[in-house]
Formats: C-alpha cells, structure tokens, sequence
C-alpha cells in the first residue's frame, strides 16, 4: 500500500492514505544500515510504500524518490544531517526581532538550503504587534533587503491577524512548509490560520529570550486544497558541506554576476577582476549578505553578519 507521511514523532509514522484513513507504521529496520548519513530516514511529506501488520499497523518498506527538502546538519554529529521535511511547494520562515531574535546568518543559512533545489521561501516578520517604531523600521529594511534579492515577504501578528490573509492566498492549493526559532510564533500563527488546530503555544524564557519548544514532531494538516507543514522549532541552523561552486550558486545575487568575473572560477573573495566584489562595494549586493556568503564559505560561524538596533 502506498500513502503519505503526515507525521514522524521519530519511531511512528501516520500515513495517510487516499481515502483519508491514517495508519500508523514503523520504519522496516533495514533502512538504518543501508549507510545513510541522516538522523531521520523518513518525515513529514514523503510518499511511502507499507505493508500491513495483523495489528493493524504497517511496516514501511520503501520511500519513494524526493522531488526535495529541507535539511540541516544534525546538532550533535556535525557530519550527519536531518530533513525537516520533503516534497516542499513554498517555505514559510518565521522571523522576529526579539522574543527571540533571529539572526541574519540563521536566515540566510535556511535560504541557502532552500535554493539547493529552488524552492521558493517567504519571509514572515512574525509579532508585529510587539514592536516599535525603530523595529519597524528595521522590518521595513530587511524587507526591502530580502525582496532585492528576489524573496517575498509577509509581516504577521497571530494576535491581531495581520497578514494572515496575505499568507493563506500564498499558500492556496500547495504544500507549505513552516519554519524558524524556537518562541517565534509559529504554532500560535499556524492556529490562527486554522483555530481548529489549536496548537499548543509556549511561552519565551526570559533568562535567553529562546523560545521553549511547543512542537515536539513534525506534522503536516490538510489546508486551503493543500497542506501545512507544522515542525520542531530550530535552535541552530548548520549547513552540510556544500562546494564552493553551489554556495555561489545559492546566493541569487551572487549567482547573477556568473561568467562576470575576471576568472571563470572566481570565488569571490579576493581575485582581482571580481565583479562581486565590485557589486558590495558599490551597495548593489547588500554587505551582510555578502558577509553570510563568506562565513558559509570558509564554515566560519563566527564570522556570519547580523544587525544591529542603534
């Protein structure tokens, strides 16, 4: 039998069939020992073959290929990865300048990821209704900063209800999922989306302004003739080893001044001749983003670029 994969809480699966009925299936073993480098063989979104238990359960027997995903390299073994999730139409990344905030280097790591296979992203500034002028202002230039690079944009309340049309007319009839920190907003959003869901929320801790985790597996529901996909809130967003050709590739910026350079294999970070470079200096791509390339580049954490509220 054949359905597709509505939730993973890591050792079971509810799959769901055509006829809406879900079965709730186990991983068949074989999978953890064909050298696969990824902590989670199976998530949210995947179409699977199972065969069906006397118990009423299944056995997964086989996944079928990915069109994509969504993956990050695992906390705890730098050299495995973890899917958040797979066969994606449109990403929905919360972000939020406080309560907690997220960083540039955390957005851009996502995007990159995201641009492996194309798959489109729009950025929520989520909590609008906690700020003040001063951060709007900086919503408004991150904004602008992001829809330069060619990413659109949605700024969102859960508690007001601003944007929330704005999101469902993005997300009519496609699997979208939703993405970001731990304490952004997300379930409370999501619920407003569709108040029968009634996620559970949780609250920031004032001690490092995170947010405490509200969503423990990844789950997707039915909505507007598609799907929502609901995740675990991301602490850390560490990217898997890409080559120094697809990072440039990944950065649409960067991508547009292809075969612009002095040398066909200019990294972009100190040949002369670089039409990149040239491009930062004179403000057409944005410094940080150029920072982030950089950091992504060299693994350099600590040199990933953010703003700053003066």
């Amino acid at each position: 039998m054949k359905g597709l994969v509505v939730k993973s809480t890591g050792s079971w699966y509810d799959v769901r069939l055509n006829d809406g009925q879900s079965v709730q299936c186990r991983l068949r073993g074989q999978f953890r020992i064909k050298g696969i480098k990824i902590t989670n063989p199976v998530v949210v979104g995947d179409i699977v073959d199972f065969e069906e238990e006397a118990d009423g359960t299944g056995t997964i027997t086989n996944i079928e290929p990915r069109r994509n995903f969504i993956e990050r390299k695992s906390t705890n073994l730098s050299k495995i990865s973890h899917v958040i999730a797979a066969n994606i139409d449109v990403c929905f990344l919360l972000v939020t300048l406080r309560e907690p905030r997220t960083s540039l280097g955390f957005i851009d790591r996502f995007l990159v990821s995201a641009e492996g296979f194309r798959i489109p992203v729009c950025l929520v500034f989520n909590k609008m209704d906690l700020y003040n002028g001063k951060e709007k202002e900086m919503v408004r230039h991150l904004s602008d900063l992001y829809a330069g690079v060619g990413y659109d944009a949605v700024c969102t309340s859960a508690l007001t209800g601003e944007g929330v049309d704005t999101l469902r007319t993005r997300m009519d009839g496609k699997t979208a999922l939703f993405s970001g920190h731990s304490g952004t907003g997300k379930s409370a959003l999501i619920s407003r989306l569709d108040p029968s869901l009634e996620l559970k929320t949780g609250e920031i801790s004032e001690r490092h302004l995170k947010g405490r985790h509200t969503t423990t597996f990844a789950e997707m529901f039915p909505f507007a003739g598609g799907w929502m996909m609901d995740t675990p809130g991301i602490k850390e967003f560490g990217l898997i080893k890409y080559s120094k050709e697809e990072i440039r590739d990944y950065f649409p910026e960067i991508r547009a001044y292809n075969n612009k350079c002095k040398f066909d294999d200019c990294s972009h970070t100190h040949e002369p001749g670089c039409a990149v470079q040239e491009a930062v200096k004179n403000g057409r791509i944005a410094q940080s983003r150029y920072m982030n390339y950089l950091s992504i580049l060299l693994d350099d954490d600590m040199k990933m670029a953010d703003w700053q509220l003066e």
